[in-house]
């Protein structure tokens, strides 16, 4: 009797793909991975959350002229579960962080009209695993909620230097001068759409360029670990009891958080200096 073989299970997503691109360029995407209409959600959601931050005291942090971060509570948006059990997202943080990775952080940058370019950085300094070990042991991810145009202050990255040794850098994360010309000869500009979503290596020398254009241009940040990484510490994630005990146990695994009866304004542990004054 003739059988035939079972096809191959195949990986929805390339884990040779991710590990390559973020390895290498530091850099990865996926287009389309929501509807515009999630993105729409979301937009409306980050523009309430912002207008109540810039009230609140120390509720917005400055990251250049014209341009904020704001933490936030999941909870605060819809859309949440969705984003943080997107099999994409599972499957780069998989490939990348290991099983056990954590989710750290949920927040978003406002580079309003006029904002200016800000100087090359990093997000934070280098950990030792990637200085000696040779390994990332973070990730953020990006959802842009407007249509980004060259007009509007797009972020850019300088592909290959997350593994850049931190020699010379002012708190380990901003480079010295010397090497912009370096960083503008790789430099990337890119511009998502509503719906697209990216991951990157916070490592990897980055900055958001002015905004000539008449409109903010909102990004949510959601900021995963590996077990070896601390970037919790500079954090803090909470979730009401109602809330969490709702939520899928998948996800809950994944979490590295506190559980409130209310949220708490969140105290922001992780200014950087740096990038308040902006460059022309």
């Amino acid at each position: 009797m003739e059988t035939t073989a079972s096809p191959l299970l195949q990986p929805a997503y390339d884990v040779a793909h991710i590990m390559g691109g973020l390895y290498g360029d530091g850099f990865i995407a996926l287009k389309g991975a929501f509807s515009r209409e999630w993105a729409r959600q979301l937009h409306h959601d980050v523009l309430r959350l912002y207008a109540e931050a810039l009230q609140r005291p120390g509720g917005a942090l400055g990251r250049g002229p014209k341009r904020h971060y704001v933490e936030i509570h999941p909870e605060e948006i819809r859309g949440f579960v969705e984003l943080a059990t997107h099999p994409w997202v599972v499957a780069v943080c998989e490939a990348v962080l290991g099983p056990d990775y954590k989710i750290v952080e949920i927040g978003f940058d406002v580079p309003n009209p006029g904002a200016m370019n800000q100087p090359w950085h990093r997000d934070f300094p280098a950990p030792d695993d990637t200085i000696t070990g040779r390994r990332l042991n973070s990730l953020a991810f990006n959802l842009t909620t407007v249509d980004v145009t060259e007009d509007m202050g797009p972020f850019e990255i300088a592909p290959g230097t997350q593994w850049d040794l931190p020699t010379g850098f002012e708190h380990g994360m901003f480079p010295p001068k010397a090497n912009s010309p370096r960083y503008e000869q790789r430099a990337q500009r890119k511009l998502p759409q509503m719906g697209d979503i990216s991951a990157r290596s916070a490592l990897t020398i980055h900055r958001g360029t002015a905004n000539h254009s008449d409109q903010a241009r909102p990004a949510l940040v959601l900021g995963v670990d590996a077990p070896t990484a601390t970037n919790a510490e500079r954090h803090d994630l909470q979730f009401t009891r109602r809330y969490y005990e709702a939520l899928p146990d998948q996800l809950k695994a994944h979490l590295t958080c506190r559980i409130v009866d209310a949220l708490e304004p969140i105290v922001q542990a992780h200014t950087i200096e740096g990038l308040m004054m902006g460059e022309a």
